[in-house]
């Protein structure tokens, strides 16, 4: 067998997925007629075409199957594409065969809401954000013991090494090195205590958000762009029993992505 046959025989059925944007439309239109297509169900990867908010829609959407390690490798049709590999039509086959697995295991959040408890899965991470002009007033815990009895701030995120660079980052957050083990807990726009930065988790840790005065001061959980409003309480957790395949290009896999994060200027 010739190696360009090995390469067709290994990801022979390729199911992609896109965006709503007409770019991310007309490229899939392009990719269909070169290399074909089929059902989720029947694929041997998933290649969606648009953005970051794309690629975490695709993976909660196909969780059943990623969860039996089909590998997802997505092309950029968005704006800043994190978790997207650069877009180019000709030599994919050869770039999904070259590529380089990123294992991602997602948050699990749990939150009490007036309508009953609801739960929900985070790539990147789960925040807690006032709903009105009103600072939330929040309680952690982590591991059942309590670490700070009142959060004043406009929120309060925990992500995951793949968040990391996200959210996270643009609220003064760590960027932490992907397979690191641990969890950024981190406050946006804190007011008190003033000159917290939040702290670094064991990816073990259970951690439990409390609202204060809700009724007075609401709060919103979002588990990526998944919000659920007036929340009593939350419990996050990392899910260790679902890992995420996430396929990328030699040269720039996602550990060597969140590593230039760190030096970018």
């Amino acid at each position: 067998m010739t190696k360009k046959q090995e390469i067709n025989t290994k990801f022979k059925n390729i199911a992609f997925l896109c965006s709503d944007k007409v770019t991310a439309k007309r490229t899939m239109a392009t990719l269909v007629s070169k290399y074909g297509n089929c059902d989720a169900a029947q694929a041997d990867v998933l290649v969606p075409l648009g953005g970051d908010g794309f690629m975490l829609d695709t993976l909660r959407k196909h969780i059943a199957l990623l969860r039996r390690g089909l590998p997802v490798y997505g092309m950029n049709q968005g704006t800043v594409g994190f978790l997207m590999n650069n877009f180019a039509k000709d030599g994919l086959l050869e770039r999904l065969t070259k590529s380089q697995a990123a294992q991602i295991q997602p948050l699990k959040m749990t939150a009490q809401t007036p309508s009953g408890p609801v739960e929900a899965l985070a790539i990147n991470e789960i925040s807690l954000l006032r709903q009105t002009s009103q600072a939330a007033h929040i309680r952690i815990s982590i591991d059942d013991e309590e670490r700070m009895a009142r959060l004043m701030a406009d929120g309060i995120l925990i992500s995951t090494p793949a968040g990391s660079t996200a959210y996270n980052l643009s609220a003064h957050g760590p960027v932490i090195p992907l397979g690191s083990d641990v969890l950024a807990l981190t406050p946006i726009s804190a007011f008190r205590p003033r000159r917290w930065r939040g702290a670094l988790l064991k990816n073990t840790a259970k951690v439990k958000f409390e609202i204060l005065s809700p009724a007075k001061r609401p709060v919103s959980a979002v588990a990526d762009s998944a919000e659920f409003r007036n929340v009593t309480s939350v419990e996050v957790e990392q899910v260790h029993g679902i890992t995420f395949n996430l396929l990328f290009d030699e040269g720039h896999e996602l550990d060597e992505k969140i590593l230039r994060e760190q030096f970018s200027v």
